[in-house]
């Protein structure tokens, strides 16, 4: 391989080496395509991005990270540490504010104002990248690298281009070689996402939205790419209860689309788990070794 062809790694990316070949897509010649669907808070990276919480009497606010908020959300107000405390949705100054963007105008944009998404991920990627690499990011790389179809399902609120811009910010640090071909980006808590997945009044939940989010996702790959019984879909998510109902929305799509696959990986709490969706359950697989992690379909069963 001529050095100009060489894939330039950061220091750190040890799991990568310096010259990667890109590898075929297991089904391509029977017409199949595997698409990745990626959460990405605590899945593909960690941010430092916050959330805020109110007190129930004074009003004072309490931050807590995307990590604390996926496992006491569920209980805030109600039970538990955080009983006295409120969530409030007004996207400028509530709980998901700095899950947003910002309204800049031509002058802070002029002087180079990045909106909040983009400045975490800097900020991120001036630590250690075994500090802000998520549970996923090997497999985030390898869909990059080979450019398989990419789609990011997010509870944010940005638009998808703020977290294509972010994304970015990996391409310039090293991180990543090239933009990752993209089917699509729902960051569904976006007022606009919501209403194209039907939520026009603003009453489903997140985790709701992200199931209609891999649907419209998987109508769309078919939609772009052809139909094919060889066609694989898999979702990683960190949160129990958006796995729970990601399983539920594939078990539906596996009935409509008996013959493609389709794959959840679960990586809460540090665990990287493959629950393959079958007609008659699931088929679960522990994955410790960090290799096998870089392809989503490294299946439990192969098509022949």
């Amino acid at each position: 391989m001529s050095e100009d062809k060489k894939i330039k790694i950061p220091t750190g990316q040890l799991e990568l080496g310096e010259t990667r070949l890109k590898e075929p897509d297991r089904n391509y010649h029977r017409g199949g395509r595997s698409f990745y669907f990626f959460d990405f808070d605590d899945n593909i990276a960690f941010l430092s991005t916050s959330l805020v919480l109110f007190h129930k009497q004074t009003g004072d606010e309490l931050f807590l990270s995307s990590s604390e908020w996926a496992l006491h959300h569920a209980y805030i107000g109600k039970s538990g540490p955080y009983v006295e405390y409120e969530i409030r949705y007004d996207d400028e100054t509530g709980s998901f504010r700095n899950f947003r963007d910002l309204d800049l105008n031509e002058v802070e944009k002029l002087d180079g104002k990045k909106q909040l998404f983009v400045q975490d991920v800097q900020k991120a990627l001036g630590l250690p990248d075994l500090q802000w690499k998520g549970p996923s990011w090997n497999c985030f790389y390898h869909a990059a690298f080979n450019q398989r179809p990419v789609s990011v399902i997010t509870a944010r609120g940005h638009s998808a281009a703020t977290i294509q811009e972010g994304v970015r910010e990996f391409i310039r640090s090293g991180y990543l070689p090239v933009e990752p071909n993209y089917l699509s980006v729902y960051a569904v808590s976006n007022k606009k996402v919501r209403a194209h997945l039907g939520d026009v009044e603003g009453n489903a939940s997140i985790a709701e939205l992200k199931q209609r989010a891999i649907r419209a996702s998987v109508e769309k790959a078919i939609e772009v790419y052809g139909y094919s019984p060889h066609h694989r879909f898999g979702m990683s998510d960190d949160d129990p209860k958006n796995i729970q109902l990601v399983v539920e929305e594939m078990t539906r799509l596996k009935s409509v689309y008996p013959q493609m696959s389709f794959f959840m990986i679960e990586t809460h709490g540090g665990d990287f788990i493959k629950h393959e969706i079958s007609q008659h359950g699931l088929k679960s697989h522990y994955m410790s070794d960090n290799e096998s992690q870089l392809d989503l379909f490294n299946p439990t069963r192969r098509k022949t």
